[in-house]
């Protein structure tokens, strides 16, 4: 990830040829840091300073990403893997916000910021989907 980049805020006006050249920028960032992710949930799982119901979470999202039954069909070019990575995300945000991000860069091993991947890859993920979608999983994650 380059030191240089902003996260995106929802609110901020970004022309869609830029949107996505952030968006992809962004999202290879994240594919490459997914073996470093896997293991900083495995560590963050078996803390006990993180609190229960962050951990249940990413149980849930799991449980999502392995169910048959998505909001969007797997076989649905692009978008079918996209309802998945949005909930793993969600409840990779809201571990590590529960967490505390003295706990989280105790865990890190990977390159970077993981706290601004996250909140990168959660900002771009809330550009692509509805209005009303995001406000759901934020209930569900509050």
């Amino acid at each position: 990830m380059t030191q240089e980049s902003e996260p995106i805020r929802p609110d901020e006006v970004i022309s869609p040829d830029g949107e996505r050249t952030r968006a992809r920028s962004v999202l290879a960032d994240a594919v490459t840091a997914i073996p470093n992710l896997v293991k900083l949930i495995s560590r963050l799982l078996k803390d006990p300073r993180v609190p229960f119901r962050a951990k249940m979470g990413i149980g849930a999202a799991a449980l999502y990403v392995a169910s048959p039954v998505d909001l969007v069909p797997e076989f649905v070019p692009v978008f079918g893997w996209a309802d998945d990575i949005l909930m793993v995300m969600y409840a990779l945000d809201n571990l590590i916000n529960r967490a505390g991000p003295e706990v989280v860069t105790e865990h890190w091993d990977g390159p970077g910021d993981v706290l601004k991947l996250i909140e990168d890859v959660v900002s771009v993920s809330r550009t692509l989907i509805p209005k009303r979608l995001a406000g759901v999983l934020d209930r569900l994650s509050g």
